[in-house]
């Protein structure tokens, strides 16, 4: 039967609706909105994450480990920066590098989270986007190393505009994956999941760094490059092989639905009523800002003593060593006593190895400088991370990361532009405008920054 202009106009079946907006029924399919979410209890949704929960702990495991051991090979503080350095001397590109590894992920995630407010499944985001958004962009950057020799400027828009697909697409999807890790594992055993993945992926991630000590030292620009790409490019697309296996427990949503105007213009209402939240934020954003140098520590240790290549996969090495006892730390300390006192640690940990840096008389004095980075990024890796989902409830959670993500993003953008003004004057100014920032954090963290968890705990007792 033939149907009227009206009846067309008014049919939604998904065949019509794809006709009429391709693009719209393509996210929808990727989203997998159409899909009916099962009307369960509290009680139902907490016994399916206790059923599921050694199976997503093995396969979440799983793709931390191979995720860090393929980014060992790509890291943003030590290989890419030597990579760099073979094509280019401006200190703008270094600059520009660091903007990319410290906004990239942080800044998109804001703007991303009024829409997964509203989603029931948060694991396509994370597997079907994350694909092309994220992993996809690491073979671009392999590219970039097959005509390093060749075309080394296309080499260098390629694996900056590589590395900031990466980073921007894994920032798009970010929400949802800290959001699906808040549903699989309970709150009092998200700190020992986290510790535990990182701190195996960096023992790995430890092994891919003496595996790129060993490239980097035994073959020439660029096959040493072209080598470990290929082996972060693999070892990236098996980590996503892992996390597509999560059994995710879904739950409905009760979310309205917000334009991004009006989404956007209730955020400074909910700044202003929570107080805690905006002291962490501030102080937080403070701790980005410290890192404006670290993106130029090997440069500068390199330049200064005119060290080989092999030095970078040595420095990765410690930077991993520091990671592994930052996040097994924070896993184990933040479940018992919260996530607040590690982020304190770490800061004072940044301060220490900023410290270093600035007064190093030698180049040895800079493996200590890495460890010590790494005990702070092993600690946002996990404290950072978690302690923000213990501000709110789940309704509001992914906004909570949104916000606190999105703000470490712009200020991430800032400091690497002005760690490169600084290093233009001297490293040392540099470094010891990082040292005293992190000090400054430090300050603040310990005076004025409440834990959440402890703030949670007296309410529940006063009820």
């Amino acid at each position: 039967m033939l149907k009227s202009p009206r009846m067309q106009a008014n049919d939604t079946s998904p065949l019509t609706v794809a006709a009429r907006n391709p693009l719209k029924a393509v996210f929808a399919w990727l989203l997998e909105l159409e899909r009916p979410v099962p009307s369960r209890t509290d009680a139902e949704i907490a016994a399916e994450v206790e059923r599921n929960y050694t199976w997503n702990f093995a396969v979440n495991l799983l793709d931390g480990v191979w995720f860090t051991f393929g980014a060992s090979f790509i890291s943003s503080t030590t290989i890419l920066p030597l990579f760099l350095s073979k094509l280019t001397t401006n200190p703008l590109v270094f600059g520009i590098l660091a903007v990319i590894a410290q906004a990239g992920w942080f800044l998109p995630q804001l703007f991303t989270a009024n829409l997964m407010e509203r989603l029931a499944r948060k694991k396509p985001v994370v597997i079907k986007l994350g694909l092309f958004l994220e992993r996809v962009p690491i073979w671009v950057m392999f590219s970039a190393t097959l005509v390093a020799s060749r075309r080394p400027d296309l080499a260098l828009v390629l694996v900056l505009g590589g590395y900031a697909w990466h980073a921007l697409g894994a920032g798009t999807v970010a929400v949802s994956w800290q959001d699906l890790l808040a549903r699989c594992f309970p709150v009092s055993r998200r700190g020992r999941f986290l510790g535990m993945t990182s701190f195996l992926g960096a023992g790995t991630g430890a092994l891919g760094a003496v595996l790129s000590t060993w490239l980097l030292n035994r073959y020439l620009f660029p096959i040493n490059f072209i080598y470990a790409f290929a082996i972060a490019a693999v070892a990236l697309s098996l980590s996503w092989f892992f996390l597509a296996l999560t059994r995710e427990p879904v739950q409905a949503t009760v979310t309205p639905r917000r334009s991004g105007i009006e989404y956007i213009a209730g955020l400074p209402d909910l700044l202003r009523h929570d107080h805690n939240f905006r002291r962490y934020l501030i102080t937080r954003m403070l701790m980005a800002m410290g890192g404006m140098g670290t993106g130029f520590v090997t440069v500068a240790a390199v330049s200064r003593w005119h060290l080989p290549d092999r030095i970078a996969g040595l420095f990765t090495l410690a930077l991993l060593v520091g990671q592994t006892a930052g996040t097994l730390a924070s896993g184990f300390i933040a479940d018992r006593f919260g996530h607040k006192v590690c982020l304190e640690l770490g800061t004072a940990a940044a301060l220490v190895g900023f410290a270093f840096a600035w007064l190093a008389p030698g180049p040895a004095w800079y493996f200590a400088v890495f460890v010590l980075l790494g005990i702070l990024s092993g600690v946002v890796w996990v404290s950072g991370i978690l302690i923000v989902m213990e501000f709110s409830g789940p309704e509001r959670r992914p906004t909570y990361v949104g916000i606190a993500n999105t703000g470490v993003g712009l200020v991430g953008v800032v400091a690497p532009l002005l760690g490169a003004a600084l290093a233009e004057l001297s490293f040392d100014w540099l470094f010891a405008a990082s040292a005293a920032t992190y000090l400054i954090a430090l300050v603040l963290f310990d005076r004025w920054v409440r834990e959440p968890r402890q703030i949670a705990w007296n309410a529940e007792a006063r009820r």
